[in-house]
């Protein structure tokens, strides 16, 4: 037990580090600890203790796995059903268009261009066809777009994205079985039954019992997750559904909204973003930069390419268009999931897997930087302050 705390102690340290940075810096705290964890994974890489890492053990796989089915359980409980409907146009065609682009994009490059065989070729353009869900939605809470029916219209086509890309990865690689159909049937159950269950817990134990509705969140994830994999899918898309289902019951507390994230950014995903970095092998980059540079660039200029032109139908503000097209050219998540798959599978070797990852994990990173800093719509954040207020104070809401 010694060296775990120790290990876990060093990480959270790596995630005090990366806050500070991220604060001086002024960009996403989720980006500068996937930075930090690269740079942590490369040192241990060349002093010989990546392995004291412990980034693949059971324990930390799982806190990991959690911090990503937590947040993108919080995402989807952002997402409001009467918003989403006005929305459902939008959040469609882009959320399409962002999947089939870089899908499409991706294979022919990695096929002709790059030389892989049509098998890798593909796993390629399913991986890189995602956008993080986990980083759009840190970036959105960290900024408050979460609140406005911009970020929400964003979060949605998020999840139309990687629907696309686990529906494609399953019609092509993975084979559909009579568990998927259990999955879907239960999935299914789940929508129907969670909203009057959790209200009635809610109703008749929350404020008798300590942290009940915690706990029951946790145990629908993790049984719906361990569902997901059975089947052959990835627990954190049933997260996403059951956070939607419960979206209602959660906008009527938002106290327990503010613990449950304090919980998942504090703790969790911290160990989430610095693993995904660490993982990322920045010697292999090395071997094959051109490849590297060419995935990468293919997935960022075939999202733009497919998605701004989309985008412009639905937002007239400049910095608006860019900075919703920079964000869905995001990936993490589901990429790195599809790139493992792959490798598990024997669809690509670890050379191939390297650098799959390295794009996605650029991805995320490179795109939401320059959306942050060059193209992030302030104007959608601002509070207008009554004009009879007090000068003072009005400095005082201005700095709030």
């Amino acid at each position: 037990m010694e060296s775990i705390y120790l290990v876990v102690s060093f990480w959270f340290f790596a995630a005090v580090i990366s806050t500070i940075l991220a604060n001086r810096l002024k960009i996403s705290i989720a980006l500068m600890e996937i930075l930090v964890g690269a740079l942590v994974g490369f040192a241990g890489m060349e002093l010989n203790l990546y392995d004291s890492l412990s980034l693949n053990e059971d324990w930390f796989k799982f806190c990991a796995g959690m911090g990503s089915i937590l947040l993108t359980f919080l995402s989807g409980a952002e997402l409001n059903p009467d918003i989403m409907k006005t929305k459902i146009k939008e959040v469609s065609v882009v959320g399409i268009t962002g999947f089939l682009a870089p899908f499409l994009g991706c294979t022919l490059i990695s096929h002709y261009l790059v030389g892989w065989d049509i098998r890798a070729s593909l796993l390629c353009g399913i991986a890189l066809s995602t956008t993080s869900m986990a980083v759009v939605y840190a970036v959105m809470l960290e900024y408050g777009f979460n609140n406005t029916d911009y970020g929400k219209g964003i979060l949605g086509a998020c999840f139309v994205n990687d629907l696309g890309t686990v529906i494609g990865l399953g019609l092509i690689f993975a084979p559909f079985t009579y568990r998927t159909l259990i999955f879907i049937g239960l999935t299914i159950l789940l929508i129907i039954i969670v909203p009057s269950v959790t209200s009635f817990l809610i109703k008749r134990f929350a404020y008798k019992t300590a942290a009940i509705r915690a706990k029951w969140i946790i145990f629908l994830l993790t049984a719906a997750g361990t569902l997901a994999i059975w089947s052959g899918s990835e627990p954190v898309l049933p997260a996403y559904i059951i956070g939607m289902t419960l979206v209602r019951t959660m906008e009527k507390d938002g106290h327990f909204v503010r613990r449950l994230r304090t919980l998942t950014i504090g703790f969790l995903t911290p160990l989430y973003f610095l693993r995904a970095g660490a993982l990322m092998s920045i010697p292999s980059l090395l071997v094959a930069p051109v490849i590297f540079i060419v995935l990468f660039v293919a997935k960022v200029i075939s999202k733009i390419f497919g998605l701004y032109p989309v985008i412009r139908n639905f937002r007239e503000n400049r910095k608006e268009k860019w900075y919703y097209t920079l964000l869905m050219s995001t990936g993490l998540t589901f990429g790195t999931i599809s790139a493992l798959f792959g490798l598990s599978k024997n669809i690509i070797d670890q050379q191939q897997y390297s650098l799959i990852v390295g794009a996605v994990i650029a991805s995320a990173v490179i795109p939401t930087l320059i959306a942050n800093r060059f193209f992030l719509p302030e104007h959608l954040l601002e509070i207008p302050i009554p004009e009879d207020i007090a000068p003072d104070e009005r400095d005082i809401k201005r700095k709030i």
